[in-house]
């Protein structure tokens, strides 16, 4: 597989993208403050998915400064639209970012680091911050309907749900309730919500955020999740590395989280690291690479930002959608 983000297209000139190296992205900063402390920037990353002060100056200011200015233009164009239809400022609406891509390659941190650095522009935005997690169907239904295999598959979500949610907060309704998941139960939260009120920005995170559906050949109306953003992010990366990247990750929770009796993965704790090992890759090879390679990746090209990782989690190359 190429390394290059050339691969979406093999004639540039003919891609919906311009594409750029990290130093050239970094260029864009301009003069981007950074609100953000070495420490604080720790906090956000994980042990599976580790990020510097320098990764933060690299890409995301000079992502932060795009993304200020896609949402001053929104704002000016909602307000025009209201004056086009006569019609008051009943709410406002807020700019939703989507961020997609395959389990492993590190989105939650990309999605944490933006919400904090978007949260201290200098007009002091509310943004909040969901996962698609909760809107996946209960352990309970996933057994019934024999799709424990395929959790995370787009099969496995409440889409309903995902769309009446992402409604609500583009109509500008107050107290939107989010249901919430246990990653340590593996299961949904039962009658457990976090409530969105309203905020200026929503970050919204999901492996398959970007995942159309089958369209109707009569023509219906058939609403897709990314309908609802503003703005869109995928987090890209060799399957290789990806792989890797899970595997470690795997293994570290064997001696952290899986070791908690309550954790649903705790039956794997006590294993070797051979046997260990062997689960992982077939969790992999199984489950998660087929879901990246049937549903997550085909959906790459439907984003407005590429942000394609090298070694380390470091990105390497950025492509930005043409206006």
């Amino acid at each position: 597989m190429s390394t290059t983000l050339d691969q979406l297209a093999p004639r540039e000139r003919y891609s919906p993208y311009r594409f750029f190296s990290a130093a050239e992205w970094a260029e864009f900063r301009a003069d981007t403050p950074l609100t953000l402390t070495e420490d604080e920037v720790k906090r956000l990353g994980s042990l599976y998915d580790p990020i510097d002060l320098r990764e933060v100056e690299r890409i995301y200011l000079s992502l932060s400064r795009l993304l200020s200015a896609h949402v001053e233009s929104s704002q000016l164009l909602f307000r025009q639209r209201q004056a086009f239809f006569g019609a008051p400022e009943a709410y406002k609406t807020p700019f939703i970012i989507g961020i997609a891509g395959s389990v492993a390659v590190g989105k939650s941190t990309t999605a944490r680091v933006l919400k904090e650095l978007l949260a201290r522009w200098s007009s002091s935005p509310k943004v909040d911050l969901i996962t698609t997690d909760g809107f996946l169907y209960s352990n309970e239904i996933l057994r019934r309907e024999n799709l424990m295999e395929r959790k995370g598959f787009p099969d496995s979500y409440d889409v309903g749900a995902l769309l009446r949610f992402l409604s609500a907060i583009k109509s500008g309704q107050p107290d939107v309730p989010a249901p919430l998941y246990s990653h340590l139960t593996y299961d949904v939260m039962p009658g457990a919500y976090v409530t969105v009120d309203r905020p200026d920005i929503l970050i919204f995170e999901g492996i398959n955020v970007l995942q159309p559906r089958e369209l109707p050949r009569d023509g219906t109306f058939v609403p897709f999740v990314s309908d609802f953003f503003d703005f869109s992010i995928y987090i890209d990366a060799d399957e290789d590395l990806i792989h890797d990247w899970y595997i470690a990750r795997f293994m570290r929770l064997r001696e952290t989280a899986f070791r908690d009796e309550k954790s649903f993965f705790h039956r794997y704790a006590s294993l070797s690291d051979e046997t260990a090992l062997t689960i992982a890759e077939n969790l992999w090879a199984n489950i998660n690479l087929k879901n990246l390679r049937e549903n997550i990746l085909p959906t790459r090209p439907r984003a407005d930002l590429i942000l394609r990782k090298g070694e380390s989690h470091r990105v390497a190359e950025v492509a930005l959608r043409k206006l």
